[in-house]
């Protein structure tokens, strides 16, 4: 019988097999000559004269070159967004063998000491950088933001409470209509007949008196409105803060909650993060799933099950990247030049570019703005796409356009939108 050296050998199915496909290279083999064709053909011994890692996927698709940044393009999306360059070059050094693990970070355990040392970290990074106060858990979960809608009137209500939405866009929208499966919310503020372009003087908001909450959504990815100060509720103050996430300090002590999906600010998609004041944990509802249980989470150290393991690593990349630029009041001052200088292109166009947010709310992280001639809209797209500038549409629910400048958005990029915009404008005014 033929002796196949290699366990990835082709010939593995068929070891009577004389011929190889013409699309693998012979010289990944060392076969002996052949014998002229015979009514009983003599067996025949292949050895592999690579090395035996080599697999037939290898062999017929070789890795391709590695990308320079000059490939890249400059990524405008609400999120996914776009991540550090330096921290994709760092995964990718370390996709196949973490560290010297010899595995890569998608195939380890994630009760093994190489995990448990990177989500120990991802988490001391973190409180780092908000300066979280020991009374706070941190959790990382998954499900999005979107579940936490549900996971946080199950956990701080019961049925019959009552709870304080103030309603600033389309995502504090969708919080509130969640919450009405499990708890009395009450919308105490919407910005809706302004269509989301304003937040409310805190002094006006009538809170109920027994509201066990007051929910807000920090900054609204899809109108481009945010809180720069936060109201001082009666009891709780819990945040959305998935789009504005780690892009300035915040005084932790001010919340009951904080959550957030990472795959704006701080990571991929897949990962969730709760900061949650920890007597707060321990009174979910008899109803409530135990995936969205925070005692659960708090008490197994977000371990309960398997977590997003490669999201939760690339957080923790994030997170070491932020310190290293000087932490949140460095990584603040760089978004508030790169805001101002989109918005100042904007305001000074004439009106040929309009951004419909009130001025003293508008965000640093998401800037919607429409043309003058919205037919030529399209048109703006597609020559900024030509121009390695992507992801400019605005949300449809709203139209326009949407510059999302995330944390990771370098200067020059804002700085090209910037110089496309004028251009466009002197062509089409």
């Amino acid at each position: 019988m033929a002796t196949i050296t290699s366990p990835h050998s082709l010939l593995l199915q068929n070891p009577n097999r004389h011929h190889l496909k013409s699309s693998i290279s012979t010289s990944h083999f060392n076969a002996l000559p052949l014998p002229s064709p015979s009514p009983s053909p003599k067996r025949f011994s292949i050895s592999c004269s690579a090395a035996s890692t080599t697999s037939p996927l290898e062999l017929q698709n070789p890795p391709p070159s590695h990308s320079s940044s000059n490939d890249r393009v400059f990524n405008f999306a609400a999120g996914p967004a776009t991540l550090p360059e330096s921290v994709l070059k760092k995964a990718e050094s370390e996709l196949i063998n973490w560290r010297g693990s010899g595995m890569s970070v998608m195939e380890m355990s994630h009760r093994g000491k190489d995990f448990t040392s990177i989500i120990q970290k991802a988490e001391s990074d973190l409180r780092s950088l908000l300066d979280i106060p020991s009374d706070y858990a941190v959790l990382f979960l998954q499900g999005g933001a979107t579940t936490q809608f549900a996971a946080i009137p199950l956990n701080l209500c019961k049925p019959d409470d009552t709870v304080d939405y103030v309603v600033t866009g389309s995502w504090g929208d969708k919080a509130f209509k969640e919450a009405q499966k499990y708890c009395k919310p009450k919308v105490i503020w919407s910005g809706k007949a302004d269509k989301y372009t304003k937040i409310p003087a805190f002094e006006d908001l009538e809170q109920s008196p027994n509201a066990k909450y007051l929910h807000i959504c920090a900054n609204e990815t899809i109108h481009g409105v945010e809180f720069k100060n936060y109201p001082n509720p009666k009891n709780l103050l819990v945040a959305d803060m998935s789009s504005n996430f780690c892009s300035k300090p915040v005084d932790i002590s001010k919340f009951g909650i904080i959550y957030a999906g990472a795959q704006k600010n701080v990571g991929p998609s897949g990962v969730t993060i709760v900061i949650i004041r920890k007597d707060l944990i321990g009174g979910a509802q008899d109803i409530t799933p135990v995936m969205l249980d925070y005692k659960i989470h708090h008490e197994n150290n977000s371990l309960y099950n398997t977590p997003p393991c490669y999201g939760i690593y690339m957080c923790g990349l994030v997170f070491e990247d932020l310190l290293q630029q000087g932490g949140l009041k460095e990584v603040e001052k760089k978004n508030k030049k790169k805001a101002d200088i989109l918005y100042e292109a904007i305001d000074q166009s004439n009106g040929f570019y309009r951004c419909p947010v009130e001025r003293s709310v508008r965000s640093l992280m998401n800037v919607p703005f429409t043309l003058e001639k919205a037919e030529l809209e399209g048109e703006f797209i597609k020559e900024a796409a030509k121009e390695k500038m992507v992801q400019l549409k605005g949300h449809r629910s709203v139209g326009g356009m949407r510059a999302s400048i995330y944390n990771a958005m370098p200067l020059a990029g804002v700085e090209k939108l910037v110089a496309f915009m004028k251009d466009f404008q002197a062509r089409h005014a």
